[in-house]
Order: C-alpha cells, then sequence, then structure tokens
C-alpha cells in the first residue's frame, strides 16, 4: 500500500464518520423543530381558549383529535405490521430457485439486514397517515355519537333524517378508512411473499405458495365483504347525491339503481364466501369467477340497464315519471332552507296614485333609507375620521336606533372607526409603533338613513372623539377588536409608569376635543388625554419568558422577548376579526360574512350571525354557498365570505356578540329547533347561551342575516313553484337581476323599512326583486321581517308576485329609463365636468299604495380635490310610468306623478307677509326664464369652486337643484300663463 493511500485512509473514515454524526443531527434538529411548532401551536391556542373562557371546547376538540389520531392509526399501522409479519412468519423457508440475476435475489439480500427498521418507519409513516385522516374527522365522530333526532323520515326508507345528516357520513369514512386499511394491507403482504419466494413470476416454476394463498384469500375476502357494506350504504347516498334533474332519489334510481345495488350486495357476500371457502380450498377458480361475476353484474345491472331505462322508459315520459320524485325534492328543499312558510301574495301593481293616496303612505317615504352605505363611506372618512390612522370600511352597515324624538326605531347607516396603520407615515412605520403605541379604534360613526343636511352631507347621530350623539355610548367606546385590527397588539404597562397607547388625539377639531370627560378623568390621573393602557379582561398574558418565547416563535418576532415594553403586566391581543374568534369558538359553525357593529349597553359590540349547514339532507336541492352569496357588494369570493362547500340544509342557529373592547365572544341559542344545532350543544355543554339570556337591548340590533337570504332567495327563484309538473317545466322560474350600478354581478338585497301589504306599519325588512327568466320586467317583490323584537313575525318571507295584467319595469329597465329621460339628463347635465362627477346610488324597489315605487339617490363628487367625497344631492323616483327628480323623495314622487304643487311652499311664490298682510304672487315665470338663472347659479357655483369657497359653492348648486326642479315640475304638469 502506498503512502499516499495509508494517509487518504484515515481521512476517509473521518469522513464517514461525519457524515453519521451529521445525518442523525440534522433528521434529530428538524423533527424537534417541527415537535416545537406544534406545541407552539397548541400551547398558545390552550392559552387564547382560556383567555376567552372556552377552554372546554379546545380540550374537546384535541382530546376527540387526540384520540382518533391513536386509535385509527395505531390500528391501521398495527393491522397492516401484523399482516407483513404473519407474511414474514409464513414465507417459505427454502425459496424456490432463482434464475441468474433474478433482481428478487438482490432485493432480499438488501431488504433483509434492514427489515426491523425498515418495519418500524413504515409503522410510524401508516400510523401518521391514517391518524392525521382520522384527526381530521373529529366533526363528523362527535355528530355521530351526539346526534339528535329531527323527528321526521325520510320518503323512501324511513329512516330518521339524522341517519343521513348525522350517520351516514361517519359510515362512508369508516368504509374508506377500511378499503384503504385492506388494500393497503394487501400489497404489503404480497410484496413480501414475493421477495421471500411465497410468490414466484420469474422462469418456468411460477407459483404461489399455500400460505400465501390462505392469507391473501383472506384478506380479499374481507374487501369483498367491506363492498358488500358499501353497496347497501350507496343505496342511501341516492337520497343526497345531486343528479341532472334535481338533488336526491329519481326514477330510474328508485326502479334500477337501487335494486341493482341490492343485487350487487348478494354478489358480493356470495364472492366473499367463496374467498373465505379459498384459504381452505386453495383453489382460485370459484373466487375468480365470483370475482368476474361482479364486475359483470356491475357493468350491465349498475351501467347499462340504468342508461336504457333512463333513455327509453323515462325520457319519453320524463315529467309523467318524475312527478312524484320532483314533488318529494321540492318538499324536502323547501323546509330544509327554511321557505316551507312563504307567504306568496298576488299584487297586481297600480301605476298611478291620487293625492289621497301619497299622503296616506307618506310615513312609509319618511322612513325610506337614502343613504348609500355603498357610497358614503368617503363622507364618513373625510368628515370624520379624525386622524389618518383611522379608517371605515368601503361598505357600511345599516341598523335600527331608537333617537329622541322619534316613537320607532329609525335606520341608521353606521360604522365603527377602525385602527388602520396604513395610514400613518412610513418613518413611523416600526414595531413598537405598530404593535404597542397605535393598538386600538375609536368610537362608531352613526347618520340618519333618510336624511341629508343642506349641502347634502350625512346627519350624524354619533360622532367625534370622545363620543357625541344619540347612541348612548358612553361605557366604552374603544375597539381592540374589529374587522381591521392589527396581526397582533401588546398591551399594558408596568406600574406606576405612563401609558403609550394612542387614544384620543388631540385637536381633532371634534366639540368634545380634549375637554371631554375622558380628557378630565386623565387629567385628574396625571395623565394626558391622548395615551391609554389597556384593562380588559381578554388578551393572554405574556409577563414570564416562557410565554415570550412562545409567542415570539409564533409571531416570528423576537422582539417580543427582547422589548422592554413586554413587561410582567403585558397582554397579547390576536385572532381579533370577529369572524375569526367566532370560528374559532365555535368551529362547528359556518359564519357569515357581515359582522355589523351596534352600540349595546354603553359598549360597542360586534353582531354576528353563525349557521348550522349539512350537504347530507336527503331529496333537498344543493346549492354552492360561494355562488349564492356572491353580488356586486362582495364579489365571487372576494371577501371569502362562506365556504365554496355545496351544502342542502341551513339554518340560523346562533347568534354571536363579541365585545370590541375585551373581546369577549358570548354564543345565543336562537334557532332553538334546530336538531344540529342540539347536536353540538350536547358536545360542548355551556357553549351557547339559551335564547331568553339575550337583553332587550341587544335584541333591537339583532336582524336577519343577508346571507341566509341570499341562498333562500337563490333556492325561491325555482321553488317558489310547488306544482311538480310546472316545476319541471321551468317556464315559472325567476332570476336575480344585475346592479344596474355595477355590470356583471347580481343586486344584493336592500335592508329597508317598508310596509308590506297586510301589516299596519313599517317594518325593518330585508329585500330583494325577481325577473322572469330571459325577460327584464318585474316578476316579484320579495322580503323578509328582519326585526329581532317582534318575535311573532321575525322570519317570515312574503313574495308580492305580479300579475300579467300589469307590467312593472324591472331595476335595469328603470336605470335605462333614468338615463334617458331628457329632464333627468338636462338636471345632471351641470355636474357632468372634469371637476364634478355623478355618481348614481342604490335602486330601491319598495311597496307603495299597493304599488311598487322605485327610488335612487344621486350623489355629486368633486373629481378634482384632493379628500373629495359624494354628497346626496337629488333623489330620482318612478312609480308607473312617471319619472320625478327633487331634491327629496316626496318632491321626486309628486313630480313623477304629476301631483299639483310641492311639499313646502316656493318661494317665488306669494304668501303672507311678515306683517300679516298677503304679498302678490309674482308673475309666473317661463322654462326659459328659469333655465338661465339655472345657468347663472350654474357659473356662480363654479366660480365659488375655483375660489375654494365650498359654503358658496353648496348655496349655488342647491339654488340651481330648486330652479331646475321647478323646470321639471312646469314641464310635467304646465300651466296656463295668465291672458294679457
Amino acid at each position: 500500500m502506498s503512502e499516499g493511500s495509508a494517509a487518504a485512509r484515515p481521512q476517509a473514515d473521518a469522513g464517514r464518520q461525519g457524515r453519521r454524526v451529521l445525518i442523525p443531527t440534522i433528521i434529530t434538529l428538524v423533527a424537534l423543530l417541527f415537535l416545537g411548532a406544534i406545541f407552539t401551536g397548541v400551547w398558545t391556542d390552550r392559552l387564547w381558549f382560556s383567555s376567552v373562557d372556552y377552554a372546554g371546547v379546545f380540550s374537546t376538540m384535541l382530546s376527540t383529535r387526540v384520540l382518533l389520531f391513536v386509535v385509527f392509526g395505531v390500528l391501521f399501522a398495527g393491522v397492516v405490521l401484523l399482516n407483513v409479519w404473519l407474511a414474514y412468519r409464513s414465507r417459505p423457508k427454502l425459496p424456490a430457485m432463482a434464475r441468474p440475476n433474478d433482481p428478487v435475489v438482490r432485493y432480499r439480500e438488501a431488504i433483509h439486514p434492514l427489515r426491523k427498521p425498515a418495519m418500524a418507519a413504515l409503522g410510524v409513516v401508516l400510523l401518521l397517515f391514517a391518524g392525521s385522516s382520522a384527526a381530521g374527522q373529529w366533526r363528523t365522530y362527535l355528530t355521530w355519537r351526539n346526534g339528535a333526532s329531527f323527528g321526521k323520515d325520510d320518503p323512501t326508507f324511513g329512516r330518521d333524517i339524522s341517519f343521513f345528516v348525522f350517520d351516514y357520513p361517519w359510515l362512508r369514512f369508516l368504509t374508506a378508512y377500511g378499503f384503504a386499511l385492506l388494500i393497503v394491507s394487501v400489497l404489503a403482504v404480497a410484496f413480501v411473499y414475493y421477495v421471500y419466494g411465497g410468490i414466484t413470476l420469474s422462469g418456468k416454476n411460477r407459483r404461489i405458495s399455500r400460505a400465501t394463498q390462505t392469507h391473501v384469500s383472506i384478506l380479499i375476502g374481507l374487501i369483498m365483504l367491506l363492498k358488500a357494506f358499501a353497496y347497501w350504504l350507496d343505496r342511501f347516498g341516492f337520497s343526497v347525491d345531486a343528479g341532472s334533474l334535481l338533488t336526491g332519489i329519481s326514477y330510474t334510481d328508485a326502479n334500477a339503481r337501487i335494486p341493482s345495488k341490492n343485487i350487487l350486495l348478494a354478489v358480493s357476500l356470495l364472492c366473499a364466501l367463496l374467498f373465505f371457502a379459498n384459504a381452505i380450498w386453495q383453489n382460485w377458480l370459484l373466487p375468480g369467477i365470483s370475482l368476474a361475476l361482479l364486475v359483470l353484474t356491475s357493468v350491465l345491472i349498475g351501467g347499462i340497464w340504468p342508461a336504457i331505462m333512463q333513455s327509453f322508459q323515462v325520457k319519453p315520459d320524463e315529467p309523467d315519471r318524475e312527478e312524484p320524485y320532483i314533488a318529494k325534492n321540492i318538499e324536502a328543499t323547501r323546509d330544509a332552507y327554511g321557505i316551507a312558510d312563504v307567504e306568496v301574495r298576488d299584487y297586481n301593481a297600480q301605476t298611478k296614485l291620487t293625492p289621497e293616496q301619497l299622503t296616506e303612505s307618506a310615513e312609509s317615504r319618511v322612513s325610506t333609507r337614502l343613504l348609500d352605505p355603498t357610497l358614503v363611506s368617503p363622507a364618513f372618512e373625510q368628515l370624520q375620521q379624525v386622524r389618518g390612522y383611522y379608517n371605515v370600511p368601503p361598505t357600511l352597515d345599516v341598523d335600527r336606533y331608537e333617537l329622541e324624538g322619534n316613537d320607532v326605531p329609525q335606520d341608521i347607516v353606521i360604522a365603527a372607526r377602525e385602527l388602520d396603520l396604513s395610514g400613518l407615515p412610513d418613518n413611523q412605520r416600526n414595531w413598537n409603533n405598530d404593535h404597542t403605541v397605535y393598538t386600538h379604534g375609536y368610537g362608531v360613526i352613526a347618520a340618519q338613513g333618510n336624511q341629508r343636511d343642506s349641502q347634502g352631507e350625512p346627519v350624524w347621530v354619533e360622532r367625534d372623539i370622545p363620543p357625541v350623539g344619540e347612541l348612548n355610548l358612553d361605557k366604552q367606546p374603544r375597539i381592540y377588536f374589529g374587522e381591521n385590527s392589527p396581526s397582533y397588539s401588546i398591551v399594558g404597562r408596568p406600574d406606576g409608569a405612563k401609558p403609550i397607547e394612542v387614544d384620543i388625539p388631540r385637536g381633532n377639531g371634534t366639540t368634545a376635543d380634549a375637554d371631554g370627560a375622558d380628557a378630565a378623568d386623565a387629567d385628574a390621573k396625571g395623565e394626558t388625554a391622548t395615551q391609554n393602557t389597556y384593562d380588559g379582561e381578554g388578551g393572554v398574558g405574556v409577563g414570564s419568558m416562557f410565554r415570550k418565547l412562545l409567542y415570539a416563535v409564533k409571531f416570528s418576532e423576537p422582539n417580543i422577548v427582547l422589548s422592554d415594553r413586554v413587561n410582567e403586566n403585558s397582554k397579547i391581543l390576536y385572532d381579533r376579526n370577529p369572524r375569526d374568534r367566532v370560528s374559532k369558538v365555535a368551529p362547528w359553525l359556518t359564519i357569515d360574512g357581515d359582522p355589523y357593529p351596534a352600540v349595546v349597553d354603553g359598549r360597542v359590540v360586534w353582531i354576528v350571525d353563525g349557521y348550522t349547514t349539512s350537504s347530507n339532507y336527503p331529496y333537498s336541492e344543493k346549492v354552492s354557498l360561494d355562488e349564492a352569496t356572491s353580488d356586486t357588494l362582495t364579489g365571487s369570493g372576494a371577501q371569502a365570505l362562506l365556504p365554496s362547500d355545496q351544502v342542502n340544509y341551513m339554518r340560523n342557529a346562533v347568534k354571536a356578540v363579541v365585545d370590541a373592547y375585551d373581546g369577549t365572544v358570548d354564543l345565543y341559542e336562537w334557532d332553538t329547533e334546530d336538531p344540529i344545532l342540539k347536536t353540538w350543544m350536547k358536545v360542548f355543554p355551556d357553549t351557547v347561551k339559551p335564547k331568553s339570556e339575550i337583553s332587550a337591548d341587544l335584541l333591537q340590533h339583532l336582524r336577519y342575516p343577508v346571507d341566509l337570504f341570499k341562498v333562500q332567495r337563490s333556492i325561491l327563484g325555482a321553488y317558489h313553484v310547488t306544482e311538480p309538473q310546472t316545476f319541471y317545466e321551468g317556464g315559472e322560474r325567476w332570476k336575480i337581476p344585475e346592479d344596474p350600478t355595477s355590470k356583471g354581478a347580481i343586486q344584493p338585497p336592500y335592508y329597508l323599512s317598508i310596509q308590506r301589504p297586510g301589516e299596519e306599519q313599517p317594518r325593518f325588512s330585508l329585500t330583494s326583486v325577481y325577473l322572469p327568466n330571459n325577460r327584464q320586467n318585474l316578476a316579484s317583490f320579495v322580503s323578509v321581517n328582519s326585526e329581532a323584537s317582534d318575535a311573532e313575525n321575525y322570519g317570515k318571507l312574503q313574495v308580492l308576485q305580479l300579475g300579467s295584467a300589469t307590467t312593472v319595469d324591472g331595476p335595469n329597465q328603470v336605470a335605462n329609463k333614468f338615463e334617458a329621460d331628457s329632464r333627468v339628463s338636462q338636471a345632471l347635465l351641470p355636474f357632468k365636468s372634469a371637476e364634478t362627477k355623478v355618481l348614481f346610488g342604490n335602486l330601491l324597489t319598495l311597496p307603495v299604495g299597493e304599488g311598487l315605487l322605485y327610488v335612487q339617490p344621486v350623489y355629486i363628487r368633486r373629481t378634482a380635490a384632493e379628500g373629495s367625497y359624494p354628497v346626496l344631492q337629488f333623489v330620482i323616483a318612478t312609480f308607473g310610468d312617471g319619472i320625478g327628480f327633487g331634491q327629496d323623495l316626496d318632491e321626486a314622487l309628486r313630480v313623477a306623478l304629476g301631483i299639483e304643487g310641492a311639499p313646502e311652499p316656493d318661494p317665488d311664490e306669494g304668501g303672507t307677509g311678515g306683517d300679516g298682510t298677503e304679498t302678490p304672487a309674482p308673475t309666473p315665470q317661463s322654462v326659459e326664464q328659469l333655465l338661465e338663472q339655472a345657468d347663472a347659479a350654474y357659473a356662480a357655483a363654479q366660480k365659488a369652486l375655483e375660489e375654494g369657497n365650498l359654503g358658496e359653492y353648496q348655496k349655488q348648486v342647491d339654488e340651481m337643484g330648486r330652479l331646475l326642479a321647478r323646470v321639471q315640475s312646469q314641464v310635467a304638469q304646465p300651466t296656463a300663463t295668465p291672458s294679457p
């Protein structure tokens, strides 16, 4: 051996030894990181659930998932390894002679020394695979264990619907699990026998050992036995499967597919018996024939027979053949979506109103919401944002409040003033500011839904910081938990230290600036009114080094450990979105996409609607939640409102309330009859409070949920028809119109206070309209009582179905008429310039005086000015063929109806002087004279705009609007000029 080789040998040995140390070290580190991440996630979840008093939910979920993981993982790995061990024990002692270069010999020589580590590795992989799959079925398992009865049987099998909703999914999982277990076992056993000579496929001595035949025959027999159970279960699956015509059992299913499953079940049992017998007989002929028979029967009876029946027996007479099954589908669908009791009224809409009817309907019109929640967000921000680090959402919410001087609640457009870190200058964006200084929003902004001030701006009922207004926000206005809160904030200060959280801005120009109650209280404590320290119950304490490390890992942020601002009194606030908090404490709920803020008992809270859903309600039509809830306000999945899963049962089972200050989550039982809710209340006892505990103040702000209404609206378009033959023909189906203000998406439903036929006073309602298929005229108007305090009528759906005698334009036809009307175009022409833009608000439809009234607010926005916002300037209305345009709804409606006189005396007309003497009316002015005056007012407005005099600009714009309204009035109802 050369000297160089001798020197290189120790180096090679050292390299091999280094690799032997390095590889286990890397594997250990990866395993520790993986286990550390799991531990961090589980432990921080435990702390979070404890902080919101839902530790029982966490422990039940965790224990159930661990139990399923262990039981099904160990069972899967144990059964497969047991079969592998039996195969190894039963291997031939003297393997058959192998051909030269036979790869089986090389496999055996390579595997045999590593058989024990390989078995261990296989067991770990199988345990993780099967355990993870089973742990993901914890909801299915818990509902199977605790399922409540629906008290109603399905019409085919006579089983309680709970079998389909709770038992059927769990049995399906067990079947799939069993197939996976047996198939993996067969493959593993076959591989072992092949490697160790129990199966010989090469050369002339092709053979299978007796032990191999016995073992494999028993496993295949078990697969056939499980297949028979699967065929039995398939029969029930037809009740919940969606077909080309309907969801549920059809004629072909009942008369061909279900009988074929019974036959296949019998054949599978025969196959299982023959394979079990083959373990003794050792003859593959009969088992092979039975297996071929099963395949042939599956093709002929399971596939060809139903196809022939569908083509030659059903298709020629499909309406008659499918009639009883369509009837079952209609009944089940209407029941599953809560539309079985919808009231359908024939509504022969009038197109004319007398002055008396106009007066009688005044109360309904006065309460009509004109403020468009989709357009006024910029006005809310610019007028009430206070600081750049606050914002409101792009679409605001509509609620009801009892205001001073009103006997009934009024429609209010409301928004929470939330924190917006993107509004901070870039040089102020750092970890300290983002997570310890700017931590919360402040108060709500609210305006009358049916009013505007003299300049077209909202009329506030809640404003400023500290809050000023009529909503009684006098206990806790701060918003630490909201839809736009930072991912996490660390709050709390050391004892004796000054507060650091930005709170009430100084110099904000509000009437309650620094001399408000909060400022006085702060000054008494020797603190500054612009800062605050969170003292709520919510949040997780992070005072200890252990918890600092946990959350530093969770949020990948070392400053949580290093910063002195994280002290012994600190709490970390995270998972702050109301939807996230509710879905976390109630993971069995589907959460509505529109949480809304409310002032309840002097505090800001978020109200969130929770649904129980299922896709296994027999015969009920399935619908995609994503598609049914998408409109111009949401877009298709834009806000991820609801999962895209298809469902065929839905109930608003829970009303959830999230406190905006301390993050407390309260779940209240709402649908007391829902079996799915009853089931989950058994799983998680004491987590859902009784309906009786809802306070009267909170009840005033609960409303019918918008996403449930959208789903019901989608279903009702077809299922308002209850006669099977008519339903099959499809000629009476309705569609939801496109939104005329935003082409390409359907019109959203609107919250409005309306007086429905048969009711004595206006009610807060959720409304929408339908069109006939392939037409644009109106088919019907649908609404649901949304006042939760009206227990007797809440949730009652009413459809006003228009007759064929009168044709009423649909929303897009009305929008086209508005745009094409010469008087409207002429009135808006001065605003269609480079510096201003005309914005059409939501086109509302509401029943008035035995007819249907369309109302659309018109906003004007300056485009040249930074920070401009839309102002409500005009209202367009149409009732029948007439179109009216005015500065308020009453004026617009009078013009539309051609009724003489305006609601207020015209200052240009005669009247009573200050001394009580009659003053003569001026000479009536012609249309040309009025237009000249309007043109002069427009010129004056443009000059004021150039000079930056917004007050004078608005004054001249109002004057121009008044003059144009008089022009329209004269054009619509010309008066005779006195003879000279």
